[in-house]
């Protein structure tokens, strides 16, 4: 390949189509010949040609939307689309204020953990489920620990029983390493 070749090729344009437009598609973007409109009072007007629906819209300087591509005729609106685009906007920031992320919180046991600090845990994990959020309890073996496995089961079988009527075991015990692990979830 000579220079002159490479240098035609580097000047080609890689893409003439223009890109696509998100949202419903406004005034000439409408590429079909009839429509069903409805005017900015919300009124039915009928089956028009979309240059007329155009016309109309300009003169109340408003914007012809398409509202529902997939049927036939379309239906279009007259309206402002600035305020659609703020509007549809304002609902998906309010419907992402009202999501609830959900955290898992950790409660670290102990096989031979004392009754006032099993209550106190026990309390926490109350809490954790009200508030809607996964709890993780962990039961750390140590040391000879290990050899009394079942000490520690009875400790997650305690926890599950308590915490029975306000959560579901999502995850049952089983040991990773030295600890055992249980998830339970908000019912």
């Amino acid at each position: 390949m000579c220079r002159t070749e490479a240098l035609k090729i580097a000047r080609r344009p890689y893409d003439t189509t223009p890109p696509k437009k998100s949202g419903p598609r406004v005034n000439e973007d409408i590429a079909v010949p009839e429509i069903r409109l409805i005017d900015e009072e919300g009124e039915q007007v009928g089956v028009v040609t979309t240059k007329d629906a155009i016309e109309r819209a300009y003169q109340a300087g408003l914007d012809l939307v398409e509202i529902a591509p997939n049927s036939a005729p379309p239906v279009c609106k007259i309206l402002d689309v600035g305020k659609l685009k703020y509007q549809e906007q304002k609902k998906r920031n309010e419907a992402r204020k009202k999501q609830k992320t959900i955290e898992i919180k950790e409660i670290k046991l102990r096989p031979n953990i004392d009754a006032h600090d099993y209550d106190v845990k026990m309390r926490n994990a109350r809490r954790f489920i009200d508030d809607g959020d996964k709890v993780k309890v962990t039961l750390r073996f140590r040391g000879r620990e290990m050899a009394h496995q079942e000490l520690g089961a009875r400790v997650l079988q305690r926890v599950r029983d308590e915490l029975d009527e306000i959560a579901k075991v999502e995850q049952m015990p089983k040991m990773e390493g030295r600890q055992m692990v249980m998830v339970v979830a908000p019912r």
